[in-house]
């Protein structure tokens, strides 16, 4: 009775506890005891947790139980918006990304973009106040099987794969940020903009 109730128990369970749930005048303390002998050197063992007393694994086997776990994490709206126009238009500073969103990016935002490992902090711009700026790594490509920033989809591509509507772009944001002075002290290769459609409301 005690090996059934621990086998199905979702927790240890107390001497108490076990007590309550069988017959009157049992006494699960030998039975626990006589357990612990006849699964010693077993793959499941009986083991003392705290108070309780629980079936576990046998610990020189717990390596077989161990199994790699992707978790999943949902971006935000606004880091979404930012992590495109990052990929688009690095080197881009701050400002330009809010430039282009239209609002102010909080720290926050960035910081969960660079704590993923998909942007990094680029050089800073030889400008007034030398701002720093920002572009993706290796592994924001690697994660969307990209050999480069090139080789990012542009519009004809997104519309094709059904991720955009077929209507062109609003006026005003089809010019790349990058390319203008003091980005010959940036990284080469500024990729295309980043298309409207990104960022329209679903």
């Amino acid at each position: 009775m005690v090996e059934a109730i621990l086998f199905a128990a979702t927790r240890p369970l107390t001497v108490a506890e076990l007590a309550a749930r069988m017959p009157e005048g049992c006494d699960p303390t030998e039975a626990l005891a006589g357990l612990r002998r006849t699964y010693a050197g077993r793959g499941v063992v009986l083991e003392r947790i705290g108070e309780g007393h629980a079936f576990r694994t046998a610990p020189d086997l717990s390596f077989l139980m161990q199994a790699e776990t992707v978790e999943t994490r949902r971006l935000s709206r606004a880091a979404t918006e930012t992590l495109a126009i990052i990929a688009y238009h690095q080197p881009v500073t701050r400002t330009e990304i809010e430039e282009v969103r239209g609002v102010a990016v909080s720290r926050g935002t960035l910081d969960q973009l660079i704590e993923m490992g998909w942007v990094r902090m680029g050089r800073r711009r030889m400008s007034p106040g030398r701002p720093a700026t920002f572009v993706v790594t290796e592994v924001f490509l690697d994660h969307f099987g990209l050999e480069s920033a090139r080789d990012l989809p542009g519009l004809a591509e997104l519309r094709a794969a059904g991720l955009l509507e077929s209507r062109p772009p609003a006026e005003g944001l089809g010019l790349p940020l990058a390319g203008g002075p003091g980005d010959d002290d940036m990284e080469p290769d500024d990729p295309a903009p980043v298309p409207q459609e990104l960022f329209d409301d679903e």
